[in-house]
C-alpha cells in the first residue's frame, strides 16, 4: 500500500478485502455504501446480518490517516443505527471494535457475516464463568481421573484474567501433567459459558495432533471435532485441530473471526516468522501451553501473550509436580560406558549428524551401548514398577540418525533372538506402518523398546515408559528437557516409582542436571551448563522449534528409508518431481491436486500412504530436509513438483510477516501507524537501519523525533531491531 492513497483509492481496496470476508459489496442487502442516517450524516459501509439489522458500520480513511483516530466518528454512527461493531481502516490497516466491551484492536482481515451474528448471539446467552462449575472428576480413557489441584488452580487463574477483559494466556506445565486435558476441560468451560463456540487447537508435531484430536473427542465429546490436514476440504465443526505448517497455508481461508478461541500447543515455538502469521491471523482469545520453564521462553513469547518477562499466567513448576507425587522422579545410570569424549565439541554452524555418528561410534560401541542397557534394565526394571509384569519395560532409545537407530535396534534384537525382530522397533517417519507400531508399543507387550529419531522426543506420550536411553548428543536445553519428559508420567497400574536414564553422551553433565535430590532443585536441569561452555548458537528459531542439527545447511543428504539411507538433497527433489510429474498423468488424486482442487479426509491419507512407500519414502519430514522448509507441507511439495504452487513475491511475505507481527505487539495506535510508515523502507532497502530515519524519504516525515516521541531512544533501536529480525528474515540459502 502507497503512502498517498486518497479516500476513494483506500474504498477499491476496502472492497476488494470485503469480498475476501465473504461478503458481495453489491449485494445492498448485504453492504450499504454512503449510507444515509436517521438523523442527518453518512456512514461509509454498513454490513447488515441476514435478517437485515445492522451488524456493523466502516469507518474509511485515506492510507495516511491512523485509522484509530475515526473513532469518535464512527460511534456515534453506529448507535444511531443500532450496530454493535465497528471497523475502522485505511485500506493497510484496520481495527475492530466491539464498543461495548473493549477499545479497538488491530485484525488482519474483516469479519464475515457469520462471524458477527456468532458474536451477537453468544452475547446473548453468555454467563459469568463463576457460575460454571468446576468439576471434580471427568472421565478419560474410558477412566474416572480427579480433576487435580493445579489444574483447578489453572481455571480459577484463566477465568479471573478473561473476566478482567485479558485476550492472551501463558500456561507453563511440566510435561506429563495432563496439559491437553486441561485445556479440554477448560475449553468446554468456556463454551458452556458462551465464551467460544468455534476453537482452533494448533500443535506442530503429528503426535501431538493426534494426542490433541483423541483427548478433545474423548472429554468434549458432545462437540464436532476434525483434524485438518493439508489440501483437506475445510469441514464446519466446533473444534479443528491443526498443524501449524498446514495453517502457515490455509489461514487465508478463514477470516480473522473465524474462531472465537486459539490453542497453541508448546507455544515458545509458534511465535517466528512465517509460524506466527498462522497464529496472529486470528483475533480469538489465544492460550499458549508449554512444559518449557519461563527461562528458557524468548522475551517475543511473554509479549504476545501479554504477560510480564518471564511470568506466564500460571505456573505449577516441575519441582512442585515431583514433590506432590503427580510427576515420577529419575535417577541416571551408572557405571555405564561414556561414548563422548572430551574435546568433542563441534562448530555447530558446519555440525552433520552422519558425520557425527562415524566419528563417535561404531559397531563395538553400538554393541556395547545396547549390552549395557538391556542388562541394566532387566535388573532394575521390577525395583522401578513393581507391578511390571514382562521385561524390562518400555523403554525408549533416542539415536543420532535413522541409519543409527537401525543399527541399535539390530543388537538389541540379536540379544533377544526368540522375539524373532520384534523386542525393538524402529519408528521413524520412514517406516512404512508407524502409526501402527506406536500403537502397539504403547497397548501391547512388544515391542518393549522403541527406537527413534525425532519422532518420539517430544510429543509422545507412554506412561508405562521407565527406560530412557540416550545415544546421542543433546545441545538444546529445550530438547532436553522434552526428552527427559518421556519417562515422567505417572503409571499407578504398574505401581510406577521411577525411570531411568541412560546417558551414554553425558548430556545431563552438560546441563547440571542431577539426580542427587530431585526435589531441591538439583534435578531440574534448570542450570546453565557447567564451566565455561556455552549453549551453542544455531539460529533461535530452529532451537526452538526443537529442530536443530539436521536443519543446519552442512547436511547436505536426506536420510531415507528405515535403514537410513543418504540421498543428495538435490537427488531427492529431482527424484520426487519426476515422480509426481509422472503419476500426475493417470493419478486422479495428484490430479485433483494439480486443478487446485480440495482433497477429502480419506484421499489425503490413501495419497500420504502411497508416497510413503520403498525405495524414495516420500514424507512431509524428508521433504521439507530436502527443500529446507520447515513449515512446508506435503500439498505444497506436490505442487512445487508440478509447478503449480504459486510462490510469494518478497513484498508479499513482508507485508505478511509484517501484519503477524504488528497484531502480536502491544502497541499505540500512533506507533503502529508509524511502524507501518517505516516498514514500507524496509521492503525497498531489505531492512530498516537508523540513518534511513535522517535521510528522505523518512527525514522529511520528521521519522527520527516522532520515533523517539513514540518509544524513547532506547526503545526505538530495540522496536527496529525487533522488526529486522523478525519481518525483514533474510531469504534460507
Amino acid at each position: 500500500m502507497k503512502d498517498n492513497l486518497t479516500e476513494a483509492d483506500a474504498r477499491i481496496v476496502i472492497d476488494d478485502l470485503l469480498r475476501q470476508a465473504g461478503w458481495d459489496p453489491a449485494d445492498k442487502s448485504q453492504v450499504l455504501t454512503e449510507h444515509s442516517l436517521p438523523s442527518g450524516g453518512r456512514a461509509d459501509y454498513v454490513l447488515n446480518a441476514q435478517n437485515g439489522r445492522p451488524l456493523a458500520v466502516i469507518e474509511a480513511k485515506r492510507s495516511a490517516i491512523e485509522p484509530y483516530t475515526a473513532k469518535q466518528q464512527a460511534l456515534p454512527n453506529a448507535k444511531k443505527i443500532g450496530a454493535p461493531f465497528i471497523f475502522l481502516t485505511n485500506g493497510e490497516l484496520i481495527y475492530f471494535w466491539d464498543y461495548g466491551n473493549d477499545d479497538a484492536r488491530i485484525i488482519n482481515s474483516f469479519f464475515s457475516r457469520r462471524d458477527m451474528e456468532r458474536l451477537v448471539e453468544m452475547r446473548a446467552t453468555r454467563k459469568p464463568l463463576a457460575t460454571i462449575e468446576v468439576p471434580e472428576y471427568y472421565t478419560r480413557q474410558g477412566e474416572t481421573r480427579q480433576v487435580r489441584p493445579y489444574q483447578r488452580e489453572t481455571m480459577q487463574a484463566l477465568d479471573h484474567a478473561v473476566e478482567l477483559g485479558k485476550r492472551r494466556f501463558l500456561i507453563e506445565l511440566p510435561t506429563g501433567t495432563g496439559k491437553t486435558d486441561l485445556l479440554a476441560l477448560y475449553l468446554k468451560r468456556l463454551i458452556q459459558a458462551g465464551r467460544a463456540e468455534r476453537i482452533l487447537f494448533l500443535v506442530d508435531r503429528e503426535q501431538l495432533a493426534k494426542q490433541a484430536l483423541e483427548a478433545i473427542q474423548d472429554i468434549l465429546n458432545q462437540y464436532s471435532s476434525y483434524w485438518l490436514r493439508p489440501g483437506m476440504v475445510r469441514q464446519e465443526q466446533q473444534i479443528t485441530v491443526c498443524l501449524l505448517q498446514t495453517m502457515i497455508s490455509r489461514y487465508t481461508d478463514f477470516t480473522s473471526g473465524y474462531f472465537d478461541v486459539v490453542v497453541a500447543d508448546e507455544c515458545h515455538r509458534s511465535i517466528y516468522g512465517v509460524w506466527q502469521t498462522a497464529l496472529t491471523h486470528f483475533d480469538a482469545l489465544h492460550v499458549g501451553l508449554t512444559a518449557t520453564p519461563s527461562a528458557y521462553i524468548e522475551r517475543n513469547t511473554f509479549q504476545f501473550y501479554q504477560c510480564r518477562d518471564g511470568q506466564p499466567d500460571f505456573v505449577f513448576p516441575i519441582l512442585q509436580a515431583f514433590q506432590d507425587g503427580y510427576l515420577v522422579p529419575y535417577k541416571f545410570a551408572t557405571g555405564i560406558t561414556v561414548i563422548l569424549a572430551e574435546g568433542a565439541e563441534v562448530d555447530e554452524e558446519t555440525y552433520d549428524p552422519a558425520e557425527f555418528e562415524r566419528k563417535w561410534t561404531n559397531e563395538d560401541t553400538n554393541r556395547k551401548m545396547m549390552e549395557e542397557f538391556d542388562r541394566l534394565a532387566w535388573e532394575n526394571y521390577h525395583e522401578l514398577a513393581p507391578g511390571q509384569k514382562i521385561g524390562p519395560g518400555k523403554s525408549i532409545i533416542f539415536a543420532i540418525t535413522k541409519h543409527h537407530a537401525a543399527r541399535l535396534a539390530h543388537f538389541l534384537n540379536e540379544l533377544h533372538p526368540e522375539h524373532k525382530g520384534q523386542y525393538a522397533e524402529v519408528i521413524t517417519s520412514d517406516v512404512f506402518n508407524a502409526d501402527d507400531l506406536i500403537r502397539k508399543f504403547k497397548r501391547e507387550d512388544y515391542p518393549q523398546v522403541a527406537v527413534s529419531v525425532g519422532m518420539l522426543d517430544t510429543g509422545f506420550d507412554c506412561r508405562e515408559v521407565l527406560h530412557l536411553v540416550m545415544c546421542r548428543r543433546v545441545r538444546s536445553p529445550i530438547l532436553y528437557q522434552q526428552m527427559r519428559g518421556r519417562g515422567t508420567r505417572t503409571a499407578p497400574h504398574i505401581d510406577k516409582q521411577k525411570f531411568v536414564i541412560y546417558d551414554f553422551f553425558e548430556n545431563h553433565k552438560y546441563f547440571n542436571d542431577s539426580d542427587t535430590d530431585i526435589f531441591s532443585g538439583a534435578g531440574t536441569g534448570h542450570a546453565a551448563p557447567s564451566g565455561e561452555k556455552k549453549p551453542p548458537k544455531t539460529p533461535k528459531e530452529l532451537i526452538e522449534l526443537g529442530l536443530e542439527d539436521e536443519w543446519l545447511h552442512a547436511v547436505t543428504y536426506v536420510e531415507v528409508g528405515p535403514e537410513g539411507e543418504r540421498v543428495d538433497k538435490r537427488d531427492y527433489v529431482s527424484h520426487w518431481e519426476q515422480a509426481i510429474q509422472n503419476a500426475a498423468k493417470d493419478d486422479p488424486i495428484i490430479q485433483k491436486v494439480r486443478n487446485g482442487d480440495l482433497l477429502n479426509e480419506d484421499e489425503e491419507k490413501v495419497l500420504a500412504e502411497r508416497l510413503n512407500q520403498p525405495e524414495m519414502y516420500f514424507n512431509e519430514e524428508n521433504l521439507r530436509r530436502a527443500y529446507r522448509k520447515p513449515g512446508g507441507n506435503l500439498i505444497d511439495f506436490i505442487k512445487a513438483a508440478l509447478g503449480r504452487l504459486k510462490i510469494k513475491t518478497r513484498e508479499e511475505e513482508v507485508i505478511e510477516n509484517f501484519n503477524a507481527w504488528l497484531v502480536a505487539k502491544s502497541l499505540t495506535p500512533h506507533q503502529a501507524q508509524y511502524l507501518s510508515l517505516i516498514k514500507n523502507r524496509g521492503i525497498v532497502r531489505g531492512k530498516v537501519e537508523l540513518d534511513d530515519l535522517f535521510r528522505p524519504p523518512l527525514s522529511i516525515l520528521n521519522a527520527a523525533e516522532l520515533g523517539v516521541e513514540l518509544f524513547g531512544e532506547k526503545g526505538l533501536r530495540e522496536i527496529i531491531q525487533d522488526l529486522n529480525e523478525s519481518v525483514f528474515i533474510p531469504k534460507a540459502a
